[in-house]
């Protein structure tokens, strides 16, 4: 992907900013790339653009959590791929990815410090939210960054945070079925991804074709419900192209399908008026707008026809 960059022992998918040139450099997991992370970025790319530098945004795979907790997996707000495609569309001019291991770990912040910000990133300004931790059991803070940057010859600017956003509340705003409120912290809806596959196929015998959307896992999916949204395709390597950033308003299914028992939990979604998409094997983004109903068993397939009528006439209203 252009703009990727990856640096230590993860694969490498382009140059790094080793060399002479010197950067500006703002570092965190940056999940979600939600709002308060838009705030860090942003002044990032301000002071690099006021410096002539180049702007750098490092980011760790995987989840340092899955490292230093083996087993927890946070549930995943963006894809390694998203990510960087949200940052570098903050305006960065490069994403770098390093690989997060047990022995980055228990790095010290100094070594930290002088490995990867002074030597391999040429720093001359860390970007960091003021709740930043680093280095062996998050023993660094960023008064300890500053210290170090003088050590290092790089300045470190800590930028505060906003209220009652950060990646863990979003997460626990979509466990609720609140997408609504994912949104407002997110400055976007929030999405899912995943390559369409063939489900059971109800839908369609239904009168309304669904997109089966099989999702990473680990992916933060929002409670068992119905949806108004979008969907739109999205061009992945290696996969088929069809459709190529085409988007409509799609009203979406997550959960078990109670009415038909024995259906394990998916993600399914309605192009409102399109029942000619032949989309097997596409990548696709589900973006969620709000919340319409809870998931029901209806007594009759009829009762159930008439709820996504519904739901697709609610769909209609708030994506239109």
């Amino acid at each position: 992907m252009a703009g990727l960059y990856a640096i230590g022992p993860a694969e490498r998918m382009g140059p790094s900013v080793q060399g002479s040139e010197r950067s500006v450099v703002t570092l965190g997991v940056y999940d979600g790339v939600h709002r308060g992370h838009q705030r860090v970025i942003e002044r990032t790319v301000a002071l690099a653009r006021e410096r002539g530098l180049r702007g750098v945004a490092v980011t760790f795979e995987p989840h340092p959590d899955e490292v230093v907790r083996p087993g927890s997996h946070p549930p995943r707000l963006t894809s390694l791929r998203r990510r960087a495609e949200l940052l570098t569309g903050l305006g960065v001019d490069e994403v770098e990815v390093v690989e997060f291991t047990l022995g980055l770990s228990r790095q010290s912040p100094d070594d930290f410090a002088q490995s990867i910000l002074a030597e391999r990133l040429r720093a001359a300004v860390v970007v960091v939210g003021e709740d930043f931790v680093f280095g062996h059991k998050a023993s660094g803070d960023a008064e300890i960054l500053r210290t170090l940057g003088e050590k290092y010859d790089f300045a470190v600017e800590a930028v505060p945070l906003l209220d009652d956003i950060s990646s863990t509340s979003i997460r626990g705003r979509l466990a609720e079925g609140d997408v609504e409120s994912a949104r407002d912290r997110l400055g976007r809806p929030h999405r899912v991804e995943g390559v369409v596959v063939r489900g059971y196929q109800r839908g369609r015998q239904l009168g309304f074709p669904t997109a089966n959307v099989e999702t990473p896992p680990h992916t933060a999916i929002p409670a068992d419900g119905v949806y108004a949204g979008w969907m739109e395709c999205v061009p992945v390597a290696n996969l088929p192209a069809l459709y190529a950033g085409e988007r409509w308003p799609a009203a979406i299914s997550v959960g078990t399908n109670p009415t038909f028992e024995g259906v394990p939990r998916t993600v399914e979604a309605y192009a409102l008026d399109r029942d000619d998409l032949e989309l097997y094997g596409v990548h696709v983004a589900v973006e969620f707008a709000a919340r319409l109903r809870g998931n029901t068993r209806f007594e009759s397939i009829e009762a159930l026809i008439d709820q996504i009528h519904a739901d697709v006439d609610a769909t209609r209203r708030l994506t239109g």
